[in-house]
């Protein structure tokens, strides 16, 4: 997960609708499927999904009233503490 994309991606789901990344996500989960698709480009997808679904998550936090530079801090803490374990 890279913070500056998570961030960049929050930015369009204020301005736009977080719904746009759930559409999104289904469809490259759904690429994902393709059988001839390298691990590089596999790889690449995935990475893009994390973010997504990062973004996502920032995103319910600060609807739940959290600050935005908070959330952003917490949930990096949340993801590096579950790599850590």
């Amino acid at each position: 997960m890279k913070l500056p994309v998570i961030k960049h991606l929050n930015q369009f789901v204020e301005e736009n609708d977080a719904d746009y990344l759930v559409e999104t996500i289904a469809v490259l989960e759904h690429l994902c499927e393709l059988e001839s698709l390298k691990d590089e480009e596999l790889d690449v997808i995935a990475e893009l999904i994390s973010n997504m679904y990062g973004a996502i998550e920032i995103h319910k936090m600060v609807k739940e009233g959290i600050d935005k530079k908070t959330a952003l801090n917490d949930f990096m803490k949340r993801v590096l503490g579950a790599i850590d374990k």
